[in-house]
């Protein structure tokens, strides 16, 4: 298939290309989309509000797949690249019309999830319950798999019983912790990880170095023996 049939001199950089892509491969197959969500530039968005559904469709990279992600709520469940943009907008139809994930898979095969995602599909997680599993998913996903040391700090602050009933929170790859999902910049709780302090793990407090340390489970141990006793966990 030629992916730049029909698309202006700017090819896939134009804005509204792949929008314009995705509408005309929808109407040849017979399939219905709801109106893109907004004007995304390069990439093309669907939202459903009512259903908390969204996908996004990302122009071919240089392997010449499409990267699809697909969120409920929010949070992305799915994601995977197709070869072929028609097999995107399968995927694309089946998700905004409400198909389940293994449906959606069976319509176009490209779609990838993870046993977590299966799982709170048939019985929704908590939310903070949900927010772990999300970010502990990102390293299949570029670019966050090219950053290993932020993953190794999560997985190995998910080791962590008291860790894990707190809210996890991200800032430029830093680690912290709130005891609420709502407004968590101000419950936050206990120490900063910096998993990139002169190529240590570092602990601050208030803007202050504490501590560095060369794996993250030491940088963790000084994070959970500061915690407050009678942690209440996140609500």
């Amino acid at each position: 298939m030629d992916f730049g049939v029909g698309l202006g001199e700017g090819g896939w950089d134009e804005d509204g290309a792949l929008r314009a892509a995705v509408r005309r491969t929808a109407e040849g197959l017979g399939l219905a989309l709801p109106e893109s969500d907004g004007n995304w530039g390069r990439i093309a968005e669907y939202l459903d509000a009512g259903r908390g559904r969204r996908v996004t469709v990302y122009p071919p990279d240089e392997g010449r797949r499409f990267q699809v992600n697909f969120q409920a709520h929010g949070t992305r469940l799915a994601c995977g690249w197709a070869a072929d943009l028609a097999e995107a907008v399968r995927a694309t139809a089946a998700w905004m019309g409400g198909a389940g994930l293994e449906e959606t898979r069976a319509q176009a095969p490209f779609v990838q999830f993870r046993p977590w995602a299966l799982a709170h599909e048939r019985e929704p997680f908590g939310v903070v319950e949900l927010t772990w599993h999300a970010k502990l998913d990102r390293v299949h996903m570029p670019p966050y798999n090219r950053h290993p040391r932020p993953h190794a700090l999560l997985a190995a602050a998910h080791a962590q019983p008291v860790l894990r009933q707190l809210m996890p929170v991200n800032s430029h790859f830093n680690l912290w912790f709130s005891t609420s999902v709502k407004a968590f910049w101000k419950t936050r709780v206990g120490h900063t990880i910096h998993p990139y302090d002169e190529g240590l793990y570092g602990v601050w407090n208030k803007g202050e170095p504490l501590a560095r340390t060369e794996t993250p489970e030491e940088a963790l141990a000084i994070v959970v023996a500061a915690l407050p006793e009678g942690l209440v966990s996140a609500s």
